[in-house]
C-alpha cells in the first residue's frame, strides 16, 4: 500500500513524482530547502533508515521508515560510528514553533520514533492534541500483518524474507524485541526501552545491506532459529534468564559489521582487522568487539554492577567465537564425546554454556534443514556472495578461493559438500541431544533439500552434455558428407 502524506503548510495540489510513490515505505511529501531554514538540499546518503534527497528533483524529501534518531539541533550532522556513514536531520525544524526546553527523557523517547509519530508525539510533549487523526495508519499498515506472523515465531516453517518485507526492511529489530517480550528480559533485568530499542536499531544499522547473504535479514533468521532451540525441552527447563539473554544477543550480533568476504581473503590482502587479531578468528573477534561496542554505546547495561556486565560481555564473546567455521571439528568432537559419555548436565553453568554454544552454531548453518523453497533461496544468496568475493580476487591477480570460482563451482555443488561434510554432522549430534519433532523435521528437510540439489544438478550435467552432444554431431555429419563422395570417386 503507498501512502502519500503532504505538510498542511504544503500546496496540496503539486503532483508527486512517480518515483516517490514507488519506494515501498517512504513518506513523501512536497518540500522546499526554506522548510528547513538552511541551504538547498544536498545529495545524502540512500542506506535504509536515512532521509535522501533525488539529485535530478530537489523537491522530494524521501523518509525511510525506519526508526530515526535525532541527535542534532543544527540541520545536519554525520555519523562517526561504521565504515558506511549516514545523516541525521532534526525534524525539529519542521514545526512553526520554537524549541523549547524541555526534560531529557522527551528528547530520549523522541530518538527512536518513525516521522509520523514524532509528529504526534511532538505536539503531545507540547501539551498540544493531535490535529491528524491519521498519524499512526502507515505504521500499522505495516506492522498489522508482521504482527500476526510473530504469533507464530516458534514456528520452524517461519518465512523470514516475508516477514522483512512486512517489517519494511526492519526484520532484526522487530523480531528481536518482540522475543525480549515474550521471555521479559525487558522487566528481569530492568532494561531500558529506548536504549534497548535503540540499540536493536544501531545492530541492524551495522550489517551491510549489499551483502547478499550475511547481512540484517540472516541475523534475523538466526535469531528465530535459536528461539526454536532455546524453546525445545531441555533447554526451556534449565535455561537461566540470562543464559535466555545472551543466546538472543549472540544470534543477533553473531555476524556484526561483517565485510561479506571469508578470513581467508582478509589474511592474503594484508587488512588490518587480520592484523588486530593476529590471524585467529578475525571475522568472529570482530563481531564480538563490534557487539560490545554497540552495548557500551546504548549504554543499554549500565545500570548493572560492573563485574556482571563484564561477564556478559566475555559470555557473549564466547558465544559468537563458537561460530567460526573453522573450528567446526573441535566443538563437534567435545560435542559427541559429551554426548557418549552421557555427561551433560545441563545445571552445571558451564555445560548450559557449551549447549548454547552449539545451538548458536545450528542455528547460524540451519538454512538447509529449512523447508526448501527458504532453503532455495539462502542457499542463492550465499553462493552469490562467495562469487562475488572470487570475482574480485580474480580482479586483483589474488588467488581465486575455490569455494568462491564461478568458472569451476555451481550452486548444487556448494550446496552438496556443504550438507554432507558439515551440515549433516552437526546436526546429527544434535538430534542425538535433543531428540524431539523438531530434530527430526530438520533431518528431513536436510535430506529433502540434499536430494533435491542433487537431481538438479543431475539436470544439469544431463543437459549440459546433450548440448554438447548436439554440437558435435552437425560437425560429423558434414565431415561424413564430404569424405564418403569423394571415397566413391576414388574406388
Amino acid at each position: 500500500m503507498e501512502v502519500c502524506y503532504q505538510l498542511p503548510v504544503l500546496p496540496l495540489d503539486r503532483p508527486v513524482p512517480k518515483h516517490v510513490l514507488s519506494r515501498r515505505g517512504a513518506i513523501s511529501f512536497s518540500s522546499s530547502s526554506s522548510l528547513f531554514g538552511g541551504p538547498a538540499p544536498r545529495q545524502l546518503s540512500k542506506r535504509r533508515g536515512a532521509i535522501s534527497y533525488d539529485s535530478e528533483d530537489q523537491t522530494a524529501l524521501y523518509i525511510r521508515m525506519l526508526d530515526v534518531r535525532v541527535r542534532s539541533q543544527v540541520g545536519f550532522e554525520p555519523e562517526r560510528r561504521g565504515s558506511h556513514p549516514y545523516l541525521y536531520v532534526d525534524f525539529r525544524t519542521l514545526h512553526s514553533r520554537p524549541e523549547a526546553a524541555r526534560p531529557v527523557s522527551a528528547r530520549n523517547v523522541r530518538r527512536l520514533l518513525s516521522f509520523q509519530r514524532y509528529l504526534h508525539s511532538s505536539r503531545f510533549f507540547h501539551g498540544i492534541p493531535a490535529s491528524n487523526p491519521l498519524g499512526y495508519i502507515l505504521d500499522d499498515d505495516f506492522t498489522g500483518q508482521a504482527k500476526l506472523m510473530l504469533q507464530k515465531v516458534g514456528n520452524w516453517n517461519f518465512d523470514i524474507f516475508l516477514f522483512d518485507r512486512l517489517t519494511n526492511g526492519n526484520s532484526l529489530v522487530n523480531l528481536t524485541f518482540h522475543l525480549f517480550n515474550t521471555y521479559g528480559l525487558i522487566e528481569l533485568f530492568q532494561l531500558d526501552m529506548v536504549k534497548l530499542r535503540r540499540f536493536l536499531v544501531m545492530i541492524q544499522e551495522d550489517y551491510h545491506c549489499q551483502n547478499p547473504y550475511h547481512n540484517a535479514v540472516h541475523a534475523a533468521d538466526v535469531t528465530q532459529a535459536m528461539y526454536c532451540y532455546l524453546q525445545e525441552p531441555k533447554l526451556a527447563e534449565t535455561l537461566t534468564s540470562c543464559d535466555i539473554l545472551l543466546g538472543l544477543l549472540a544470534a543477533a550480533t553473531h555476524d556484526l559489521d561483517h565485510p561479506g568476504v571469508n578470513q581467508p581473503f582478509l589474511i592474503k590482502t594484508d587488512h588490518y582487522l587480520a592484523a588486530l587479531y593476529k590471524n585467529s578468528s578475525v571475522l568472529e573477534n570482530h563481531h564480538w568487539k563490534s557487539a560490545v561496542g554497540l552495548l557500551r554505546e546504548s549504554d543499554l547495561l549500565s545500570h548493572l554492577p560492573t563485574e556482571d556486565r563484564l561477564n556478559m560481555e566475555e559470555r557473549l564473546g564466547s558465544l559468537i567465537l563458537a561460530t567460526d567455521i573453522s573450528r567446526q571439528n573441535d566443538y563437534l568432537s567435545e560435542f559427541r564425546t559429551h554426548l557418549d559419555k552421557g555427561e551433560l548436565c545441563l545445571t552445571n553453568g558451564g555445560h548450559r554454556h557449551f549447549i548454547l554454544q552449539m545451538a548458536l552454531k545450528c542455528a547460524d548453518i540451519c538454512n538447509p534443514c529449512r523447508p526448501w523453497k527458504l532453503s532455495k533461496q539462502w542457499s542463492e544468496k550465499v553462493t552469490e556472495e562467495f562469487f562475488h568475493q572470487g570475482d574480485i580476487e580474480r580482479k586483483h591477480n589474488l588467488e581465486v578461493t575455490p569455494l568462491c570460482d564461478r568458472q569451476s563451482n555451481s550452486v548444487a555443488n556448494i550446496q552438496i559438500g556443504f550438507m554432507a561434510y558439515v551440515v549433516e554432522p552437526l546436526f546429527v549430534e544434535w538430534s542425538r541431544f535433543s531428540d524431539t519433532r523438531l530434530s527430526m523435521t530438520m533431518m528431513s528437510h536436510l535430506s529433502l533439500n540434499k536430494q533435491g540439489w542433487k537431481e538438479g544438478k543431475d539436470k544439469q550435467e544431463a543437459s549440459s552434455s546433450r548440448v554438447s552432444e548436439e554440437q558435435r554431431t552437425p560437425a560429423t555429419k558434414d565431415s561424413n558428407s564430404k569424405v564418403l563422395p569423394q571415397g566413391s570417386k576414388g574406388s
